[in-house]
């Protein structure tokens, strides 16, 4: 079995022969779209079911899907570090998640000496814009604009209100530690609008504090749901900029607490007994239908056979304030078991990537980066990517996964896949599953091959070894 990269020139020829050229004019523009927090077995195309995702199933459908697709950390910052950059975050020490006022602390951000696929791609002759959340630093050495990005609209930090109070025309759920009329339970206001709730134990997190919807730097008073106008401004790039290559990083904040699901959302899903759930099909399906108008817009613009697009989730879930399902999957956002880093994950390019391809082969989001760094022929320079192209997959080229091992650091937390083997601990013993043959991690294997885990803890320390200390905790 050869690696992908011993491929390369086999898939330029083909490119090639396809009309596409790295170095020609039709090089293609690439999207990458994010979802946040979705679970690996919510859209219909991974075998969700009770909330139709038509436009996501049809992006599938039309491309291919990744039924091994994974992201290099179990929550939002580290992961979207790593597919910013195609390298392991653990590299340059963003191994931990800025939340709140740490999202503002001096130093804290994507080191400024590591280049993004927007500095490569706009160096390369690329229009280059973010839409929607950012959460790689939030103070002026790390807004995207500095990073590569020509246009920005959104926001710095890790999450932010869909509607800003009194957040009319959706229902809003709410942690919180005590309820209006004493302990503990749900509680839902006369009007119905408003759900609190204390099974998280906490209150809600003051999203929005320091934290303003930015158009470039100024504050913008967005009266639209976020995840409509992020929409809006994403087919505004597109077609503003469809004569020449783009990227566009459309990083929707959707389905991130806090939950709030639009009136007529509701409406379709009244159905549903559980209001919890309820607001979260509303938000996954408002989501859906805006993949599709992106997607609409592509075709309006005329530039939808010279697009590759890549949607998949940041990190998987579910966490206490939502109800994302991972199913089969075990474990979920903030844990290094296949529920929080096996995402669900598409590529799609028109007459390009065979339609309707189910990819087995592990993929991580850093291929991604390097698959659109290939393409655009904008290389990458002396930092050596850990994400190699997925054109020999997506082109029929090979089947087969390429020779290599994916690896995980999160503190003490610690993974690795080879192959069809999981190697993981935290903090403890290695433990060891055949994903193969037990994808929910049943059934340790670790005492009866424990050759098996010496030879595989070894490639661990021997990749850890290379990694430098988190630059904060």
């Amino acid at each position: 079995m050869r690696p992908i990269r011993h491929l390369l020139t086999a898939v330029i020829a083909a490119l090639t022969l396809a009309g596409v050229s790295a170095q020609g004019e039709q090089r293609p523009n690439v999207i990458f779209i994010v979802a946040d927090d979705l679970g690996y077995g919510e859209l219909g195309c991974y075998g969700g079911k009770g909330i139709p995702t038509p436009h996501l199933d049809a992006l599938a459908a039309g491309g291919a899907r990744f039924t091994s697709g994974y992201v290099t950390a179990p929550f939002c910052a580290a992961s979207r570090a790593a597919l910013m950059t195609g390298r392991y975050q653990t590299r340059f020490g963003f191994e931990f998640n800025p939340i709140g006022a740490k999202n503002a602390a001096p130093g804290i951000g994507l080191p400024l000496e590591e280049k993004t696929i927007a500095d490569r791609l706009r160096d390369a002759g690329y229009a280059t814009g973010l839409v929607g959340k950012w959460h790689l630093g939030g103070t002026a050495p790390f807004h995207p604009q500095r990073r590569g990005f020509d246009e920005f609209f959104g926001f710095l930090h890790e999450g932010h209100y869909y509607v800003s109070p009194p957040w009319r025309g959706v229902t809003t759920w709410l942690r919180r530690k005590t309820l209006p009329v004493g302990g503990q339970g749900r509680w839902t206001s006369p009007d119905g609008r408003i759900v609190w709730s204390t099974h998280h134990g906490s209150n809600e997190p003051e999203y929005d504090t320091d934290n303003p919807l930015l158009r470039s730097s100024q504050p913008v008073d967005e009266k639209t749901n976020l995840t409509d106008a992020f929409t809006r401004e994403a087919c505004d790039f597109i077609g503003r900029h469809r004569a020449q290559p783009f990227f566009l990083y459309l990083a929707y904040n959707a389905v991130h607490s806090p939950l709030q699901g639009v009136d007529d959302y509701m409406k379709k899903f009244a159905h549903i007994e559980d209001i919890q759930r309820r607001i979260f099909a509303a938000m996954l399906a408002h989501l859906d239908d805006n993949v599709g108008r992106v997607l609409a817009q592509l075709r309006e613009s005329g530039v939808e056979e010279n697009t590759l697009v890549v949607f998949l989730s940041d990190n998987g879930g579910p966490t206490k304030e939502l109800t994302s399902s991972n199913a089969p999957l075990s474990g979920g956002k903030g844990e290094l078991r296949e529920g929080g880093i096996r995402v669900p994950f598409i590529v799609s390019w028109k007459n390009h990537v065979t339609a309707g391809g189910v990819m087995d082969a592990p993929v991580t989001s850093m291929d991604a980066t390097a698959t659109a760094l290939e393409l655009a022929g904008a290389g990458s320079g002396q930092a050596k990517l850990d994400g190699g192209s997925l054109m020999p997959l997506l082109l029929g080229k090979t089947t087969a996964a390429p020779e290599r091992t994916l690896f995980w650091r999160v503190g003490k937390q610690n993974a690795l896949r080879n192959g069809d083997w999981k190697l993981i601990r935290n903090g403890k013993e290695w433990q060891l599953y055949d994903l193969a043959h037990d994808i929910g991690e049943a059934n340790n294997l670790a005492t009866k091959k424990p050759a098996h885990v010496q030879q595989l803890s070894s490639l661990w320390d021997k990749w850890n070894a290379e990694q430098i200390e988190p630059l904060w905790r």
